[in-house]
C-alpha cells in the first residue's frame, strides 16, 4: 500500500481527496542524509548510507535502529509547524517547493482562461488572497447554511445527509476510514466483478479520528475530547450559531453514538467481512430508520441500483440514529460538519481554529505552515495531474525512468524465484503467485493518462467556491464512471507525491517521480544502499500482492480464495508470529504496537526487504560489492534500510500513530531485519543480543 502522508482530517479532505495509503509514514520517517530541519535544500548530498547519521557506539544486535540512526536522533529537532521530520519531509518540502516554482510559472503565463494553467494560477491566487476571503466572511457559506437551517422533516434530512456524500475514502489503502459525511462512499473495480467500477458504501460521521478518541478513557482522550468541545463550540460560535456550548454537547452525543457502531481498522481490512453486495432495496430493510430513496436521490445514486457494503453493521446502526436522534441535533451536525470541513477557506479566525485543534492539540505541531506550502497543497489536491504533467516532463528524465524500471523487474525476479523455492506452498497456489506477478502493473514516474480538469469551474478570488466545485467535481467524475470498464492503469497518486502504492483491485503499483529521487534513488550510489533504500520500498509495494488483504485477490483483481487450506494455516501461522513480534514493542508505558492493525504493512517489510537483498544480490552477476568506508556491501544494504525509517515524532502525532496507524512507527519497522538470516551474518549478531531471534524464531514467509 502507498506510504502515509498524515494530514490532519481537514487538511487530507482539502488537499489530497483520493490516496492510497502509503507504506512509509511519509510526513515522519526517513533518512534524513546530514540535512538538517534548518538547512535541508544546502546540506552536502551523501552517495549511500549517511555515516553521519549512525551511532556506531550502539552494538546493531541490540538496538539496529540507533546503530543506523543515533547520530541523526540526537542532533534533529522538529520544526515548529510539523508533527514529525525525516527524509520523506525534505522529499515533500522539495516537491513543493518545485511545484511552487511551476505555479509561479504558470501565473506568469498569462495563460488563456480555462487551461490548465490558468485554472492553476487562479486556485493558488484565491486561496493566497487573505484580504479577500476576510472581506466575504462568512458569505460565501450562508447559501449552505440556510438549506440545513430549512429542513423540516426526515425525507428533507435524509436529501441533505446524502448531499454531504463525497468520493473521499479508499478502503483498501487505508485513507479516510472514518468521514465527516455520515456514510463513505468509495468508487473502485468490483470485489465480484472487477471489470466495472462499483460503489462502496462504508461507516463514516465522525471528526476525530476514530471511535477510540470518542470511546477510550484514559487521561489523553478525556484532555482531547475536552477540547474537541470546545472546538465544536468556537466554530458555531463564529458562525453566529445561539447556544454553541450546548449545541456542541449535542453534536458530540452525537457522533459519540455514531463511534460506538464503528468497526476497528483490523476489523475493516478482513476482506472476506467486507464483501457484502446489497440492492437498493436491501439498504430499507437491512439498515431502517434512514429515508434511503430520499439520501440518494440526494447522493446523485438514484439510479444505482447494486452496492457493496464495507461495513454493514455501522451502517444499520447509523440508519436508526437518524430515526432515534431529534432532527435539530442532526441539522447542528450537519452546520458543524459544514464549517470544520471548509474553514481553511473561510476567514482567519476559522483557519487559525481549526489548526488550534487538528494542528496543536491531536498532532502537536506548534505554529502553521507558511500559507503558500499549503495553497500548494490545495493546488496538489485539486489540480494534482495538470501540475503533475508539467512536473513529470521537468523533473524525470527518461532515464531515470529506465533505471527504476530495471530495479523493479529485478525485484519482481527475485519474487519469482522465492516463490519457487517456498515448500510449504501448493503447486497450485504457487502458480496463482506467479500470474499475479506476471500480469502486475507497474507505473513508474507518471500516468499513461492524466485526468480532464475541463468541468471543474475555477474562478478567481473564489477560494471557498473552488474548493466546494472541486469536492462536487470529483465526486461526479467518479460516479459517472460506475459500470464502466476499470482502466487497470489509472494512477491514485500524482508524480509530485513522495510515497508509492500497491492498489490489489488492478493487480497495480504506483511509484511517483518524486520518490524516485536521492536520498532513496541515487545513480551515483552504489547498488547495495539503492537496493536497502528504494528497493525495500519497492519490495514492500510487491508484497502487499501477497500480504493478508492481497492474498485475497486474484490475478484480475477479483475477490478469490486461491490459496489451499494447508497454505493458509502456514501463512497465518507465520503472520501470528509477526504480529506477536511487534506487539512486543512498548511505544510507551503500557502503550504496545498493535501487531494485529499493522500485520500487512509488517508482512510487506518483511518480503520486500527479503526480495530486494536478492534483487540486489543478483545485480553484482556474482562480483563483490564495493565498500563504504569499511562497511560491505551487505552492511551497506541493511543499514539503508533501517535509515529510510529515521524519525523524529511529537508525542500526540505518536500516540495517534499508535492508535490509527496501520503502519507500525518507524523505529520498530527498521528491525525487521531481525528476521534475515544474512543481517545476523554481516553484523556478526550474536546469541545474548537484544535483538537476536534464534533461527527457529525468525519469521519467514514469502
Amino acid at each position: 500500500m502507498p506510504l502515509n502522508l498524515t494530514l490532519s482530517p481537514r487538511s487530507g479532505r482539502i488537499a489530497c481527496a483520493l490516496v492510497a495509503s502509503l507504506l512509509i509514514a511519509a510526513a515522519l520517517s526517513a533518512r534524513a542524509q546530514n540535512a538538517t530541519p534548518t538547512t535541508p535544500a544546502t546540506a552536502t548530498p551523501t552517495h549511500g548510507i549517511a555515516l553521519a547519521n549512525m551511532d556506531t557506539a550502539v552494538q546493531p544486535g541490540d538496538n539496529f535502529y540507533l546503530y543506523a540512526n543515533g547520530a541523526w536522533v540526537n542532533r534533529t529537532q522538529i520544526p515548529a509547524d510539523r508533527a514529525g521530520y525525516g527524509v520523506f519531509t525534505v522529499l515533500s518540502d522539495l516537491s513543493t517547493k518545485r511545484t511552487n516554482e511551476l505555479i509561479e510559472d504558470a501565473a506568469k503565463s498569462n495563460s488563456p482562461a480555462g487551461t490548465n494553467a490558468s485554472k492553476i494560477a487562479d486556485l493558488f491566487n484565491a486561496y493566497m488572497d487573505e484580504k479577500g476571503i476576510e472581506t466575504l466572511g462568512l458569505a460565501p457559506l450562508q447559501p449552505h447554511l440556510k438549506e440545513i437551517a430549512a429542513i423540516r422533516d426526515r425525507r428533507e434530512l435524509a436529501i441533505a445527509l446524502g448531499k454531504t456524500l463525497r468520493v473521499d475514502v479508499d478502503m483498501l489503502n487505508n485513507t479516510s476510514l472514518t468521514t465527516p459525511n455520515l456514510f463513505g462512499l468509495w468508487v473502485a473495480p468490483g470485489f465480484n466483478d472487477s471489470d466495472h467500477y462499483v460503489p462502496y458504501m462504508l461507516q463514516g460521521g465522525l471528526a476525530l479520528p476514530n471511535e477510540s478518541y470518542y470511546l477510550q478513557d484514559t487521561d489523553a482522550m478525556k484532555k482531547i475530547r475536552a477540547r474537541y468541545a470546545e472546538h465544536v463550540a468556537t466554530l458555531l460560535r463564529l458562525a453566529s450559531f445561539d447556544h454553541p456550548e450546548t449545541r456542541a454537547t449535542a453534536v458530540i452525543n452525537l457522533e459519540t453514538a455514531i463511534a460506538k457502531t464503528h468497526l476497528s481498522i483490523a476489523e475493516i481490512e478482513d476482506i472476506q467481512k467486507a464483501n457484502n453486495p446489497w440492492s437498493r432495496a436491501d439498504f430499507s430493510r437491512k439498515a431502517p430508520g434512514l429515508d434511503w430513496s430520499a439520501y440518494f436521490e440526494g447522493a446523485d445514486l438514484a439510479h444505482q441500483q447494486q452496492f457493496i457494503v464495507w461495513t454493514p453493521t455501522a451502517i444499520t446502526a447509523e440508519a436508526a440514529l437518524v430515526a432515534s436522534t431529534p432532527l435539530e441535533v442532526w441539522k447542528d451536525w450537519l452546520a458543524y460538519h459544514l464549517i470544520d470541513t471548509y474553514s481553511g477557506v473561510l476567514p482567519a479566525a476559522f483557519a487559525d481554529e481549526q489548526f488550534n485543534f487538528y494542528g496543536k492539540t491531536l498532532s502537536g505541531v506548534q505554529q502553521q505552515r507558511p500559507r503558500w506550502q499549503r495553497g500548494v497543497s490545495v493546488v496538489n489536491g485539486y489540480l494534482g495531474d495538470a501540475v503533475g504533467q508539467i512536473y513529470a516532463q521537468k523533473y524525470f528524465p527518461p532515464q531515470a525512468k529506465a533505471e527504476a524500471q530495471a530495479m523493479v523487474a529485478n525485484i519482481i525476479a527475485a519474487f519469482h524465484k522465492r516463490i519457487d523455492a517456498l515448500t510449504w506452498l501448493a503447486p497450485s497456489t504457487r502458480a496463482e503467485a506467479h500470474a499475479k506477478l506476471d500480469t502486475l502493473y507497474v507505473g513508474i514516474g507518471y500516468p499513461e493518462k492524466w485526468i480532464d480538469y475541463s468541468a471543474y469551474d475555477v474562478r478567481s478570488g473564489d477560494a471557498f467556491g473552488n474548493a466546494w466545485r472541486a469536492s462536487t467535481f470529483n465526486t461526479q467524475r467518479w460516479i459517472a464512471r460506475l459500470a464502466t470498464p476499470v482502466d487497470r492503469h489509472e494512477w491514485c497518486m500524482t508524480p509530485q507525491t513522495v510515497n508509492a502504492v500497491n492498489m490489489p483491485l488492478q493487480n497495480a503499483l504506483n511509484f511517483p517521480a518524486a520518490i524516485l529521487q536521492p536520498p532513496f534513488f541515487d545513480p551515483a550510489a552504489p547498488a547495495a544502499f539503492n537496493y536497502g533504500a528504494i528497493g525495500s520500498v519497492i519490495g514492500h509495494e510487491i508484497s502487499h500482492t501477497f500480504d493478508a488483504e492481497g492474498s485475497a485477490f486474484d490475478d484480475k483483481g477479483r475477490v478469490r480464495n486461491w490459496w489451499t487450506p494447508e497454505d493458509h494455516a502456514h501463512f497465518d501461522t507465520e503472520a501470528h508470529a509477526l504480529e506477536a513480534q511487534f506487539d512486543a514493542y512498548e511505544v510507551f508505558p503500557g502503550v504496545h504496537v498493535n501487531g494485529k492493525q499493522t500485520i500487512d504493512e509488517n508482512i510487506a517489510d518483511l518480503g520486500g526487504i527479503a526480495a530486494a537483498y536478492d534483487g540486489y544480490r543478483a545485480s553484482l552477476n556474482g562480483k563483490d560489492a564495493p565498500m563504504q568506508d569499511g562497511f560491505n556491501g551487505d552492511q551497506q544494504f541493511y543499514i539503508a534500510f533501517a535509515q529510510n525509517w529515521a524519525t523524529k515524532i511529537r508525542e500526540a502525532a505518536l500516540r495517534s500513530e499508535v492508535v490509527l496507524d496501520p503502519h507500525a512507527p518507524g523505529e520498530y519497522r527498521a528491525l525487521t531485519v531481525r528476521n534475515a538470516d544474512a543481517w545476523y551474518k554481516a553484523f556478526n549478531i550474536q546469541p545474548g543480543q537484544k535483538l537476536y531471534l534464534a533461527p527457529d524464531q525468525r519469521v519467514r514467509i514469502w
